[in-house]
């Protein structure tokens, strides 16, 4: 169980990122992959991966800087769905770059700590305490699957196969999402950026 969930961790982590040539080499290997995984994982994976190959590579990146960087509700930084641009945001960032730290997980200048390709590769190299950080934003998550669908993105697939890997929302969880999706993330402003401090921005021109 545990290989199966970092093979789907590492795939799903390379899945969400910005769909250049370096992704699209990777193909073959994500196609090895995602076959070698539970149907209810792996499915999900080898449909958006048929995108990936049929789909111009102008036209798929363009549509991933659209839904990503244009439409709050498809953002990736989770927890902006818990915290929105409030100062808890700021220490839950703080946060989770010292949790990555002290499992030898060292971030890029241009990473975030709470982008979901990000969560993916630390839950990838420690399955159990990523996928209980996963189920942590288990409301942001689902929202965020749920608006890729409305949107008709083809990396709702994604989004699909990571749900699998995590238990079917009850009680509280279905509340939350409910919320989420009616109110939105706290929407205290404190001066931050959109998305995170300062201090966590990427550089600009920074590769993604």
């Amino acid at each position: 169980m545990t290989n199966h969930l970092v093979r789907a961790f590492q795939t799903q982590s390379l899945l969400l990122g910005y769909p250049d040539d370096t992704l699209l080499a990777r193909h073959d290997l994500l196609t090895r992959a995602a076959t070698s995984l539970e149907p209810p994982v792996g499915e999900p994976l080898l449909r958006f991966l048929r995108v990936l190959v049929e789909q111009p590579a102008m036209d798929l990146t363009a549509d991933y800087v659209t839904t990503f960087d244009h439409r709050k509700r498809c953002c990736l930084y989770l927890t902006y769905y818990a915290h929105g641009d409030t100062r808890k945001r700021g220490m839950a960032l703080l946060h989770l770059k010292q949790t990555y730290a002290a499992a030898g997980l060292q971030l890029s200048d241009d990473e975030l700590p709470d982008h979901l390709s990000v969560v993916l590769e630390y839950a990838a190299a420690d399955p159990v305490a990523g996928r209980d950080l996963l189920i942590q934003h288990r409301a942001g998550i689902e929202l965020l699957r749920l608006a890729l669908h409305d949107a008709g993105s083809p990396w709702a697939d994604v989004l699909d196969s990571i749900s699998a890997t995590l238990p079917p929302l009850v009680g509280d969880q279905r509340i939350a999402v409910a919320r989420l999706a009616a109110d939105g993330p706290p929407a205290e402003q404190v001066g931050l950026a959109p998305f995170a401090p300062p201090e966590y921005m990427p550089v600009e021109g920074g590769a993604r």
